[in-house]
C-alpha cells in the first residue's frame, strides 16, 4: 500500500501545483516536498483538471436550472478561474505575447517573462474566454456538464505531453518549477493517458461516442500543432507555453462537442 500513499502524495502536491485549493495543516505536513515529487506529479495533471471540470460542471448545472445556460456558462468559467487562479489564462496570454509577433526567440523568452499583458495577450485572452463561454452556452446543460469534465481532464493530458514530447527552452536557473524541466518518463506519460480515457469512457455516459471521440481527436490535434509551433519558435516549451496548450486544447475540446452535437441533432 506504500505506492498508493505515494500515488495519492503525489496527486495532491499536483493540485497543490495547479489550483488555490487550501490543504489542512496536518495534510500538508503529511504530503511534504521533494523536487523530484513535483515531477512525478505531472502524470496526475489531468486527476486534477478533472476535479476542476466537475466543479466547473456542478457550478453550472446548479446555476442553468436557475439563471439559464449564458449567465451559468459564465458563472462556470469563473469558478475554474477561482480554483486555478488563472494559472493557465495566464500562460496563454504570455505566449500570445512572446509569440504573436515577429519576435526572434530570445526576445520571445523575455517577453514571455514580462508580467504585464501587452496588446496580443489582451486580444488572444479574450477571443479564448469568449470562444469557450459561446461554446458552452450554446449546448445544452446535460451536453455542457461532461463537455467541461472531458475537456479539462483531456487538456492537462496535452500540456503533460508536451513535457514528454519537447525539451525545456526557457533559463532552467529562473524557471518557476525548474523539475517540470525534465522529461516525463513513459510510465508517466502513460499514467496521464490512462486518466483521459477514463474520462472518455465515463463521459460515454452522457456523450455519444461521436462526440467523444471528435472532442479527444481535437485535443491530440491541438496538441500536435502546439508540439510543432513551440519547436519551431522556441526550439522547446516553457511553462507558459504549458499553459497555452491546456487552453487550446480545452477550447477545442467545446468545439467538437458542439459539433458533433449540431451534426447529429
Amino acid at each position: 500500500m506504500r505506492w498508493l500513499a505515494h500515488e495519492v502524495r503525489l496527486a495532491l502536491i499536483g493540485c497543490q501545483f495547479l489550483t488555490r485549493l487550501p490543504l489542512p495543516d496536518w495534510l500538508t505536513r503529511w504530503v511534504g516536498y521533494q523536487d523530484a515529487w513535483l515531477q512525478a506529479s505531472a502524470r496526475h495533471f489531468p486527476l486534477v483538471g478533472a476535479a476542476v471540470g466537475a466543479v466547473a460542471a456542478s457550478v453550472l448545472l446548479a446555476a442553468a436550472t436557475v439563471l439559464g445556460m449564458p449567465a451559468a456558462t459564465g458563472l462556470c468559467i469563473a469558478a475554474s478561474l477561482l480554483l486555478t487562479g488563472g494559472f493557465h489564462e495566464d500562460g496563454w496570454a504570455d505566449t500570445c505575447d512572446g509569440l504573436g509577433g515577429a519576435s526572434s526567440r530570445q526576445r520571445a523568452l523575455e517577453i514571455m517573462k514580462d508580467s504585464r499583458i501587452g496588446a496580443y495577450g489582451a486580444m488572444g485572452l479574450f477571443v479564448m474566454l469568449g470562444l469557450k463561454w459561446a461554446a458552452l452556452a450554446s449546448m445544452p446543460p446535460a451536453l455542457a456538464a461532461p463537455a467541461l469534465l472531458l475537456a479539462h481532464t483531456g487538456s492537462r493530458t496535452v500540456a503533460v505531453s508536451l513535457i514528454r514530447w519537447l525539451p525545456y527552452a526557457g533559463d532552467l536557473e529562473q524557471a518557476k518549477a525548474k523539475p517540470l524541466s525534465r522529461h516525463l518518463s513513459n510510465p508517466g506519460w502513460a499514467v496521464a493517458l490512462g486518466w483521459a480515457a477514463c474520462a472518455g469512457a465515463a463521459c460515454l455516459a452522457w456523450l455519444s461516442l461521436p462526440a467523444v471521440a471528435a472532442a479527444l481527436l481535437a485535443m491530440a490535434a491541438a496538441g500536435l500543432y502546439c508540439r510543432r509551433w513551440f519547436r519551431r519558435r522556441l526550439g522547446g516549451y516553457t511553462g507558459d507555453c504549458l499553459g497555452a496548450s491546456q487552453q487550446l486544447s480545452e477550447l477545442a475540446a467545446y468545439l467538437a462537442v458542439l459539433g458533433a452535437w449540431r451534426c447529429t441533432a
